[in-house]
């Protein structure tokens, strides 16, 4: 396991990742790349494999669905690890109202198999940067992971 956070989650312009890296104090991997090709797959799926914690953020500028069934499936077989946020407005652009009913059912299924959920993302980077800070303590007063 490495000490990255996974960045996983909506693309298409969003800028989610560029204001939550701002406030991080932590290591990170931001899947998203200028050319994707077939190594660039390889490296996002070993980069989320190996992660401290994988955080799927889902806006409304969101296209595809894959987000929603990792998020799921890594709620499942990682549940402690795994951080879930749903943005209701990204760019301008909301959910309708069908839409948020259907990820507040997500959401409730994701923390259910025993995730965390947050609501923005001042509350993952206080999260995030905190265990990190736990991490630290842990290390000065000689405690093992």
């Amino acid at each position: 396991m490495n000490e990255n956070i996974f960045l996983g989650g909506t693309c298409n312009d969003s800028t989610w990742r560029e204001r939550l890296i701002k406030d991080l104090k932590v290591p990170y991997f931001n899947p998203v790349v200028d050319d994707w090709t077939e190594d660039a797959q390889k490296e996002e799926d070993e980069q989320r494999k190996n992660a401290k914690f994988v955080l799927f953020v889902i806006t409304p500028l969101m296209k595809g669905c894959f987000s929603i069934a990792e998020v799921v499936d890594c709620s499942n077989k990682r549940p402690k690890t795994t951080l879930f946020c749903v943005l209701n407005k990204d760019n301008e652009k909301e959910f309708e109202k069908f839409e948020t009913k259907s990820l507040d059912q997500v959401k409730k299924m994701v923390e259910k198999n025993g995730a965390k959920v947050f609501e923005n993302l001042k509350q993952i980077s206080d999260f995030l940067n905190g265990q990190e800070e736990g991490d630290r303590i842990k290390k000065l007063a000689g405690v093992k992971k």
